[in-house]
């Protein structure tokens, strides 16, 4: 039973939410909203920026590794 009740009282508390934000503080609410789209683009390309920085070092990481390879299995055929 408790987890009924539990169930009910978040989805009584999310109407309550979106029925405040909706009708009561739409203004405040969209002022948030719009607040926190310069945050989120920023950290969004930083962490692409980190993706392709890091991307990229794979990449070069790797080539040299294939090209060791190369030498020590052209060394040993020798």
């Amino acid at each position: 039973m408790g987890k009924v009740l539990a169930i009910i009282i978040g989805l009584i508390a999310m109407a309550g939410g979106i029925i405040l934000a909706v009708f009561v503080w739409w203004r405040e609410f969209y002022e948030l909203v719009f607040g926190f789209i310069p945050p989120i683009l920023f950290f969004a390309g930083l962490i692409a920026l980190v993706a392709g920085i890091t991307g990229i070092k794979d990449a070069m990481r790797t080539k040299k590794l294939e090209a060791e390879e190369q030498v020590e299995a052209e060394e040993k055929k020798e």
